[in-house]
């Protein structure tokens, strides 16, 4: 049994901990979270791997996107295997066009094997519209020099 600590991205404390067996995959544990913060489960949703200052890694989306092979996906990821270790987080995506942000930890575990997943702990009110999300890219313009790239003005597009 693993228990997960689920925070919402938003000015307002808006926290769940959830106790869930830690032989479920990532697509359960986001059907799980959805719900336990009152959402259907039904949009798209991805969890990003992380490090512990929760700098974005690699994307595990809900479904294979992948036109080649075989990639990760929630279906394919075994909540033990992608999260061994207490404190070991991700970042959760819920519905792309609201772009809902959770960060998700795991606080505690044990052996115990729980008939059905619980909300053990529920602190503040989900907002009626998601917080909008500033992307700020860093400022590297001394690093680029118009000098570096051809001009394409004269580049034929046309045959290709």
């Amino acid at each position: 049994m693993y228990k997960v600590r689920v925070i919402l991205d938003t000015k307002e404390d808006v926290i769940r901990t959830l106790t869930v067996n830690n032989s479920i995959n990532l697509e359960e544990l986001h059907l799980h979270i959805a719900k336990a913060f009152g959402f259907n489960g039904q949009e798209m949703a991805s969890f990003y791997r992380t490090d512990f200052e929760w700098n974005q890694g690699e994307e595990i989306p809900l479904f294979n996107m992948s036109e080649f092979g075989e990639t990760a996906s929630m279906n394919s990821c075994i909540l033990k295997e992608t999260l061994p270790n207490l404190n070991d987080k991700l970042i959760y995506v819920y519905d792309f066009f609201k772009m809902w942000s959770f960060y998700v930890e795991v606080i505690d575990s044990n052996n115990e094997l729980l008939a059905e997943p619980k909300i053990i702990m529920s602190i503040g009110e989900v907002p009626d519209e998601a917080p909008e999300k500033e992307f700020v890219a860093e400022n590297n313009e001394e690093d680029f020099s118009d000098e570096e790239f051809e001009s394409y003005d004269d580049y034929d597009f046309e045959n290709y």
